[in-house]
């Protein structure tokens, strides 16, 4: 029994390490909400800029919630992102672990709100 035990173990640490380093560099886009790492998903609307400029200023990072993944990304660089605070955008470049390496950013049309909304 404690020999099966070992072996399971092995097996998931073996698995979730490839699956980190698969991420590492995996070039795409991702759309979502540009908010702060501080708040993250419920900072994943557009009356939130405000907000998310002070908990930038404050020492957080700008950052992109993706509803398709319920994953909040940091983004690099953050130079310029203040001018997408609380937009819905596209975001093409690399991913490394929960870091977005951002090549191009653009605008993107908001997801409808019944879209967004989770099922039950």
């Amino acid at each position: 029994m404690t020999k099966r035990l070992l072996v399971c173990c092995l097996a998931l640490v073996l698995v979730a390490g490839i699956s980190l380093a698969s991420d590492k560099g995996k070039e795409g886009s991702w759309t979502g909400w540009v908010t702060d790492s501080a708040c993250g998903a419920r900072g994943a609307r557009a009356d939130h800029a405000a907000c998310a400029k002070k908990c930038v200023d404050s020492g957080a990072k700008w950052a992109l919630y993706n509803p398709a993944d319920k994953k909040v990304y940091t983004l690099d660089p953050q130079e310029k992102l203040v001018e997408h605070a609380g937009h819905f955008v596209k975001v093409t470049g690399s991913v490394d672990g929960d870091t977005i390496k951002v090549k191009a950013i653009e605008m993107a049309p908001e997801p409808k709100a019944e879209a967004a909304k989770p099922k039950s």
